[in-house]
């Protein structure tokens, strides 16, 4: 028998959401009635974070007690970095998140629902410290303080991953991927963790589930494979041939086209924008300028657009942000709308359990005549 025309649920209708809505009439994206470009524009992520949790913009005093709390939470207890320590240096980054959130979990449990706001915020501030408590210790076996003065999510991870206060710039630039790449609606990480959420489990291990299916290759980690091959071309003429040669072997180039946009991602104009813009601070045009001619490549062969996690790459790259954490950033950015589905789920919730159509064998009998 054919396997069902929705396989892998492609097309069904699986929940309802206030939270997002995604690529409606093939392209647009908002958070809460908000259009993504004008929160790119005119917010922070700790805005947006707020945004997804709470149903509106926080006022400025709002803003300013927020990020206040994230500061304050940003240390790691002692028993934390020891099984960070303990994790070795060849371990994928997202595995490192995965067991800081759950090893958080049993030291800091939830012990209601009433206590969900005080556990997202406290994996929001502690994520980009776990990931760099762990990236210098096994680089280095330096155990570097997580504390730093800047308010922003994007700055303190900068300035704990290159150990100096970012630019403005800079940070500016992370602060949007971050905006970017919050929330997706019913995305595969994000379904995953609603589905953890309906059986009434704790945030934790929604959040958990989250990183294991964000891990995945077809998930996130489009952007790590991006920059690889971005990187791998002398220049813009060589990536036109390397790229031809790529699509006649019919190798798939990631990076480009989506599940649910039809027409263009909406992110993917801010996010190269930005990836211009570190390009010419760096004084380094080579990489943006491969990446145009890949981008006209697909676009005249394949008729494909550039993601989200397509130029970011680049973006990422000029921050001097490692490939191994291109996907972490991903959580850092995530953990926000997560949270905000899990706390959605558990308002209204009801245990996910989908049916599935048998294609095994018919009916038949263990019982064997001797």
């Amino acid at each position: 028998m054919n396997a069902p025309s929705n396989s892998g649920l492609a097309g069904v209708v699986a929940g309802r959401t206030a939270i997002s809505t995604v690529g409606k009439e093939g392209t647009g994206l908002t958070y809460r009635g908000y259009a993504i470009e004008d929160l790119a524009d005119h917010t922070s992520f700790e805005d947006v974070a707020w945004l997804l949790l709470h149903g509106d913009l926080p006022s400025p005093e709002q803003l300013v007690g927020f990020r206040k709390r994230l500061v304050c939470l940003r240390t790691l207890p002692d028993e934390l970095k020891l099984i960070l320590e303990q994790l070795p240096g060849s371990a994928h980054a997202m595995d490192v998140l995965r067991t800081g959130c759950s090893a958080l979990g049993c030291m800091e449990p939830e012990h209601s629902f009433k206590d969900q706001n005080r556990v997202v915020e406290r994996l929001l501030a502690t994520f980009p410290s776990m990931l760099c408590y762990w990236h210098h210790f096994q680089l280095t076996s330096q155990r570097i303080d997580v504390e730093s003065d800047d308010a922003s999510v994007a700055g303190h991870f900068l300035h704990l991953l290159l150990g100096k206060p970012p630019g403005d710039v800079d940070r500016r630039a992370l602060d949007t991927a971050l905006i970017l790449y919050a929330e997706h609606e019913f995305n595969a990480s994000t379904f995953a963790a609603r589905i953890t959420a309906s059986t009434l489990s704790d945030l934790y291990s929604a959040i958990t589930t989250g990183i294991g299916t964000l891990r995945g290759p077809l998930h996130g980690g489009a952007n790590e494979e991006a920059m690889a091959l971005i990187d791998s071309f002398t220049d813009p003429d060589d990536a036109e041939r390397g790229i031809m040669e790529r699509l006649q072997r019919k190798d798939k180039i990631m990076g480009f086209g989506h599940r649910v946009y039809k027409h263009a991602d909406p992110r993917s104009d801010i996010i190269q924008r930005w990836s211009k813009l570190l390009s010419q601070q760096a004084g380094d045009t080579r990489l943006y300028a491969i990446s145009e001619r890949i981008e006209a490549v697909m676009r005249r062969e394949k008729g494909l657009f550039p993601n989200l996690d397509f130029y970011s790459a680049t973006a990422f790259h000029f921050l001097h942000i490692p490939i191994s954490m291109f996907t972490p950033l991903f959580v850092f950015a995530r953990t926000a709308g997560w949270a905000a589905h899990v706390m959605e789920q558990r308002a209204d919730n009801r245990l996910i359990r989908p049916s599935a159509e048998y294609i095994g064998p018919p009916l038949r009998s263990a019982h064997h005549s001797t």
